[in-house]
């Protein structure tokens, strides 16, 4: 028995907002979730366990830098990714291919994850053809082919509950035809990602190390309309798959991303689990929910936290905590959050421990944001629950 099944529990009147549960083997995932990237089998500055205890249901680790270091072989004879990072819950690998985004257009890349561009950042991808891509491993130094029947093969050895087809994600500043190009490449590429899933390869089909798997495929199409239909249709009507994604180019700005993600969302038939990757920011999940979204990944709440910037409710979204105004304020970060950072520690201990280069600090801050997100998307399944969704992101955006 595979243990997998996707059922809609509430739905939103007059919107696509909807709770659900993604059942696997390693337990249940009640949708809105969120899902923390733990890139290299390890969330920064935090333990699984710490994880655990602040609500997480299911984390994301990365083929690509898996594959480099320290190996998948190595990671299926712990016994598969759950027992090399002691995490019991559901997880989700990435195909590998966005790092075809982030290598080949580093620059882009940070801009639309929101990071500082750094024009030195060494571009190691070598070339994208039909059989894959080449990458120079910034391990040794080595290339390194990546193919979909070897990001599957790698998927099965790291042996998450969800894996996804191996793709390309095009930035939003290359042309229309080489999107259209790039986009028909990815679906021959999800045909023989999802080929290599249902054969046997090194395990029995749909198993990795861990266990049973499923496969997510992914819409690609850019900001152009006409490209993403066409991604639906092939998605539901050429291959069959467990759950899809949103993924590619959403756009150069905030605007333009919710359009697309909008436009894509709303014309999927909804019998699936929808994830749209990359994007973690509380305002637009709030928004994104409403269109339709279940489950969202990014590396934002960690990423900041290391960086001394904690969540917050409001349109500001977050404070940094390193701006001398908190040197000496005795208040929590939120007096109502109930993470053990917010019940424990005031902001002037918190902006001590970044200017004193306490590792500390990063532990604390991370705590909060992870408890923070997951708080968020409790909230939100509750409001759905309740049909009162405008006011609560009403409250939480005015808080």
């Amino acid at each position: 028995m595979s243990n997998f099944k996707w059922e809609v529990k509430y739905k939103l009147k007059n919107s696509k907002a909807r709770v659900g549960k993604i059942s696997t083997p390693h337990g249940d995932i009640e949708t809105p979730a969120f899902i923390f990237c733990a890139t290299k089998a390890a969330l920064k500055s935090f333990s699984t366990y710490d994880a655990k205890k602040n609500n997480t249901q299911v984390i994301l680790s990365n083929t690509y830098h898996l594959m480099l270091q320290p190996g998948s072989n190595l990671i299926a004879n712990h016994g598969g990714l759950h027992k090399f990072i002691g995490w019991d819950g559901p997880m989700l690998t990435d195909s590998g291919g966005f790092q075809i985004f982030s290598l080949g257009y580093g620059s882009v890349a940070d801009e639309i994850k929101g990071r500082r561009t750094n024009s030195k950042i060494k571009k190691t991808l070598i070339n994208i053809n039909e059989e894959g891509a080449v990458f120079k491993s910034y391990i040794n130094g080595s290339n390194v082919l990546l193919t979909p029947e070897k990001s599957i093969e790698i998927q099965r050895d790291l042996g998450a509950d969800l894996i996804v087809v191996f793709d390309e994600c095009t930035p939003f500043n290359v042309n229309k035809n080489y999107t259209y190009h790039s986009m028909l490449r990815s679906h021959r590429w999800a045909k023989r990602s999802i080929n290599a899933f249902n054969s046997k390869l090194k395990y029995e089909p749909k198993n990795g190390s861990s266990g049973f798997q499923e496969i997510y495929s992914i819409i690609q199409g850019g900001v152009f309309k006409e490209m993403r239909e066409e991604s639906i249709e092939f998605n539901e009507n050429e291959i069959h798959s467990f759950g899809v994604a949103i993924g590619g180019s959403l756009g150069s700005n905030k605007e333009q991303m919710k359009e697309v993600v909008n436009f894509t969302a709303s014309r999927l038939i909804n019998t699936k689990p929808v994830h749209l990757l990359g994007i973690g920011d509380p305002t637009d999940i709030w928004t994104f929910v409403e269109y339709g979204i279940d489950t969202f990944d990014c590396v934002s709440p960690t990423r900041l936290a290391r960086h001394g910037a904690a969540l917050v409710k409001g349109r500001k979204g977050k404070i940094n905590i390193k701006n001398i105004e908190y040197k000496e304020n005795i208040n929590p970060i939120d007096k109502n959050c109930l993470c053990y950072t917010c019940k424990n520690f005031t902001l002037s201990y918190l902006h001590h421990l970044f200017a004193s280069h306490e590792l500390l600090g990063l532990q604390l801050i991370t705590n909060h944001n992870i408890f923070f997100i997951n708080n968020l998307m409790k909230t939100i399944r509750t409001a759905i629950k309740n049909n009162d969704f405008e006011i609560k992101r009403k409250e939480w955006l005015e808080s």
